[in-house]
């Protein structure tokens, strides 16, 4: 289920797309992550990075850092010190008003992911490494699809990696997405600002 590549076009945008950083999700982020062309990276360097199955621990929760899993993401993002970091998971159907209720916030301290289409779910990654690690312009997202997603739903799942993939800058980013998605990026953005305060979401 492990999985790593590196695709590298000279200087540019670091990117870093990791999956299945707990429990089973590799086995359904990996056929993502393998998806990624050369020709979809068109300058700067993508690092692809698929975990191996491992016990179930939230992101949310500081005791995921300090599992076998949780260290190898934090040192890849030390090592390869993304401008772009994407975190791929899956989760079960039934965990998908859990997920996106408007009162998650309340209930977990993050807003509630936002569905682009087809069950796909975007939002930041966690909090516990978002504003301690990275820096504020840094581009920070969480990737959500159903573990067992029917081709519709990989479709957008994909396309949108290779537009996060094609990027080059923050603007062109915003630019890309909010022609696709307008209204998913302006809620996006509403959320950042309520949990990061000037911490943008792409």
């Amino acid at each position: 289920m492990g999985f790593f590549k590196i695709i590298n076009k000279g200087n540019g945008l670091k990117r870093l797309f990791i999956g299945g950083v707990h429990g089973n999700e590799g086995f359904t982020t990996i056929k993502s992550l393998k998806s990624i062309r050369e020709e979809d990276v068109p300058s700067g360097c993508l690092v692809i990075y698929n975990c191996d199955k491992s016990k179930y621990i939230s992101t949310l929760n500081h005791l995921y850092y300090e599992s076998e899993t949780g260290k190898e993401v934090l040192y890849l993002i030390n090592h390869y010190k993304p401008d772009m970091y994407i975190e791929l998971h899956c989760y079960k159907p039934e965990n998908y008003y859990v997920l996106t209720n408007l009162d998650r916030k309340k209930k977990t301290g993050v807003p509630p992911l936002i569905e682009l289409e087809k069950g796909v779910l975007i939002g930041s990654v966690s909090p516990l490494i978002r504003t301690t690690i990275f820096k504020k312009e840094d581009i920070c997202i969480t990737l959500e699809i159903p573990c067992t997603a029917p081709e519709e739903s990989l479709e957008v799942y994909d396309n949108f990696l290779r537009v996060l993939a094609r990027a080059k800058n923050r603007e062109d980013l915003e630019k890309k997405a909010r022609k696709i998605y307008p209204e998913q990026v302006d809620t996006s953005q509403k959320y950042a600002h309520e949990i990061f305060g000037d911490y943008p979401p792409f």
